[in-house]
């Protein structure tokens, strides 16, 4: 196995060992203030022949401590499990009443930030923890535009393909390279078997949607979809540990005529059942009318919203229309129903948008949801990319990002193709990772200020087996330069790209 490789086989049931650390890493811990139980997590990577270090952020859970072994059948360890003393109040209850919650404390050490900044950010609804009281493998993490900026990983089977071992495996392989948090969109057999291994095996926090599995439990049959049908299907995720649930609420009945008229229609796979249900019923979306009742339940178990948006443009020909805003500003209504019940609130943003209509949908997303934060699936900024769409959608996340989206999720490069594989996975989460660093960059994040001057320094002094390290992708950089470099130069002060004679930072040193 080399050194970057997901831990496999037979994860269904071996005692595995830690997914090992990248190269001169290791798993480091800060121990809370408030709560001296704590133990927050970071990636040290070491520097410079061990002289200077970097702290990284990071989501690997128990899974790079190589002080453990791991037990898929039993599960990850139950962190939050003792943190008792607030576990009848949601976060939002909490920092409305002044209180700090461990999970506060534990954000606040992670980003670098104070405990009561965190809890001020809960309390006026810019951010979230998603952190259901049943899922306490899960180390807290904040969504919010204050914050780092978080990117989700999707994974899931389909009718046709991936079983439960594969889905866990894509799990491990999404938080080895970087994911915030991740989504099971299954919508093939075993939905609820898959859903169970992954959140007891998994450091961050689960999101669903969970008209996908309602919809199987009626066989597939849209009309047979009910109240009482979602709403048990509700309950059931709430009970296993799910953090934060797409809901479709704000698709209204009056918006589907608007959106038929599209180029590309409805792209949402949430979206385009409820619509067709309310067709069928010449009712309203049962969603909205039953919204309350919703809030009511997600409070129980301190589960947030992602307010799903059911009609984002799948064509950037549709981008910032009728149909589009209309949702968007029905959501933001939704959003201070939401609050008034305390239940944390994120809003999903598009979709396929051109540069230039960027920024409007970030600006109308803060005016009319009152500042929540933002998720959005890319936006990809053409329609042409097949193939390649992870990389049209990480264009337009690092500008979303930069202009005040809190979370990003990724494309992979089968987006419109196929069901991705563990690569796919990788390199969507990789490149989403880029966006979302350039995004904390531009905006002056002291972390990722740091992790950048690290690189250009090592670059300049020549430090390859750094650089290496401090990059996104070690194995991948590590492999372009070592089968490319000749084994009859001597010098390690260039690169094939300007030979011995011609580096610019060798000549300049020469000065």
């Amino acid at each position: 196995m080399s050194k970057n490789a997901c831990p496999k086989k037979n994860i269904s049931t071996a005692n595995i060992p830690a997914m090992p650390p990248f190269d001169s890493s290791r798993k480091a811990y800060i121990k809370g203030i408030l709560n001296p139980d704590l133990h927050v997590p970071y990636r040290e990577i070491l520097l410079n022949n061990q002289k200077q270090s970097l702290r990284l952020y990071d989501v690997t859970g128990p899974y790079t401590d190589s002080s453990l072994m791991i037990d898929m059948d039993k599960g990850l360890p139950s962190l939050r499990r003792s943190w008792k003393k607030f576990s009848q109040c949601s976060q939002l209850s909490s920092a409305r009443q002044g209180k700090v919650t461990p999970e506060m404390e534990f954000v606040a050490i992670r980003e670098g930030l104070t405990p009561e900044f965190v809890r001020i950010e809960i309390s006026e609804g810019r951010a979230i923890i998603p952190a259901n009281f049943n899922h306490p493998e899960c180390e807290p993490m904040a969504i919010g535009r204050n914050f780092l900026v978080k990117i989700n990983a999707n994974i899931g089977n389909s009718a046709l393909s991936s079983s439960v071992e594969e889905e866990l495996e894509k799990m491990l392989w999404s938080i080895r390279w970087g994911a915030d948090t991740v989504m099971d969109l299954s919508t093939g057999k075993n939905i609820h078997q898959t859903r169970e291994r992954i959140i007891r095996n998994c450091p961050v926090p689960i999101g669903t949607v969970p008209i996908y599995q309602a919809l199987e439990k009626v066989g597939g049959i849209v009309a047979d979809l009910s109240w009482e049908v979602y709403r048990d299907t509700l309950i059931e995720q709430c009970e296993q540990g799910v953090d934060y649930f797409t809901i479709h609420a704000g698709l209204l009945k009056e918006l589907v005529p608007i959106a038929k008229k599209r180029k590309t229609g409805i792209v949402s796979r949430g979206g385009s059942i409820l619509a067709k249900w309310t067709q069928i019923h010449n009712k309203e979306n049962f969603l909205y009318t039953h919204f309350e009742d919703i809030c009511e339940l997600l409070k129980k178990y301190d589960v947030c919203f992602s307010l799903g948006d059911g009609l984002r443009p799948g064509s950037t020909a549709d981008a910032n229309d009728e149909a589009q805003f209309g949702e968007l500003k029905v959501l933001g209504e939704l959003t201070k129903t939401a609050w008034k019940h305390d239940v944390q609130v994120m809003i999903e943003g598009p979709g396929h948008v051109p540069l230039n209509k960027i920024k409007d949908n970030m600006d109308l997303q803060m005016h009319l949801c009152h500042n929540a934060p933002f998720y959005t699936l890319g936006p990809l900024v053409l329609d042409i990319g097949a193939g390649r769409d992870h990389i049209t959608s990480a264009i337009g996340a690092a500008m979303i990002g930069w202009l005040g989206t809190a979370m990003l999720c990724y494309v992979t490069p089968k987006e419109h193709l196929a069901l991705p594989d563990k690569n796919d996975v990788k390199e969507g989460i990789i490149v989403h990772k880029m966006a979302a660093l350039a995004a904390d960059l531009a905006k002056g994040h002291p972390m990722a200020i740091a992790w950048n001057n690290a690189m250009s320094e090592a670059r300049y002094d020549f430090r390859w087996e750094d650089q290496y390290r401090l990059s996104l992708d070690p194995e991948t950089a590590r492999n372009y330069r070592e089968k490319s470099f000749p084994k009859n130069v001597a010098s390690e002060h260039c690169c094939t790209m300007c030979g011995p004679d011609f580096c610019a930072m060798k000549i300049t040193q020469e000065i």
